[in-house]
């Protein structure tokens, strides 16, 4: 008779049928010991760059110890009570004091505490690639905010296919690169074959679908940096975004250069970084001119 594992401590009930319905009412039993902590773990994960169980993809008897595990408990526990509201626990998390410290640190303490297993600062780590391409597509006003539909078929270099997919005649064996709209959907519409994904989203750490992994593993490479300053996508970002500073910024370089960095980063530049930027965008100009 088909079960679920007894050292869970939580059997199937007798009268149940064995079937998908009954499992997946299994998995989110309030009393299911594993479910809410591993969805917690990753969330955790997400915004911390690191969960509280290192081991995301393993909770087993292999698993790391959890470095808190009375909040890892507690997470758990809320998001059960709240009814499985995923956008309750993420407010939760973003709105605690551990998330909005500073994410600056003495050297001290990066080399005791690399990867802030402590909690003693806020989190640092790179966005992953939807949300890299997402963000710039946000900032530069071009984001296309539709929700459902088709798949979208933004920028890919010509002939990326060629030598890679079969060349045949059937849907999915080769690539026409969208218009209007469809170029600047979120990159979660984004088209890709299981074992070729979107070069510009692989170029920044996301995994093909040939297998599920837990989590990614960042890298910080030359590629990243040329996907930056040619991908026409963000080429039409920077520019859409220039064009926003000069409309929006306000009336002078140094107010549209304010504006411009608050609006990608989300704060306002120190007194050495505007004078950075109003010095490269004097550099830049004085390029033009003679050009």
């Amino acid at each position: 008779l088909a079960d679920v594992p007894k050292s869970l401590g939580l059997p199937l009930p007798d009268v149940a049928p064995r079937n998908r319905l009954t499992l997946a009412r299994w998995f989110t039993d309030p009393r299911h010991p594993l479910t809410a902590r591993v969805v917690m773990n990753r969330l955790w994960q997400q915004f911390f760059g690191v969960g509280l169980v290192k081991s995301s993809s393993d909770f087993g008897m292999q698993s790391e110890w959890p470095s808190h595990p009375e909040l890892l408990d507690s997470l758990a526990a809320e998001f059960i009570s709240s009814g499985w509201d995923l956008k309750h626990m993420v407010r939760l998390i973003v709105e605690s004091a551990t998330y909005q410290q500073d994410s600056s640190a003495a050297g001290e303490m990066w080399t005791r505490d690399p990867e802030n297993r402590l909690l003693a600062r806020g989190p640092r780590q790179r966005l992953s690639a939807e949300m890299i391409r997402d963000q710039s597509l946000a900032v530069s006003g071009l984001l296309n905010p539709a929700i459902g539909g088709p798949p979208a078929y933004p920028y890919q270099p010509a002939d990326y296919y060629k030598g890679i997919v079969v060349a045949a005649d059937y849907p999915g064996s080769s690539y026409t690169v969208g218009s209007g709209g469809d170029l600047y959907r979120r990159s979660l519409y984004t088209f890709w074959k299981r074992t070729v994904p979107h070069p510009t989203l692989a170029s920044f750490d996301s995994p093909d679908r040939e297998f599920c992994v837990a989590r990614r593993s960042p890298t910080n490479t030359p590629l990243q940096a040329l996907a930056l300053m040619n991908d026409p996508t963000f080429l039409e970002a920077a520019r859409k975004l220039g064009e926003r500073m000069l409309t929006e910024g306000g009336p002078d370089d140094a107010t549209r250069l304010a504006w411009g960095f608050r609006t990608v980063t989300a704060r306002e530049p120190t007194a050495e970084e505007l004078t950075m930027l109003r010095d490269l965008l004097a550099q830049h100009q004085s390029e033009f001119a003679d050009g």
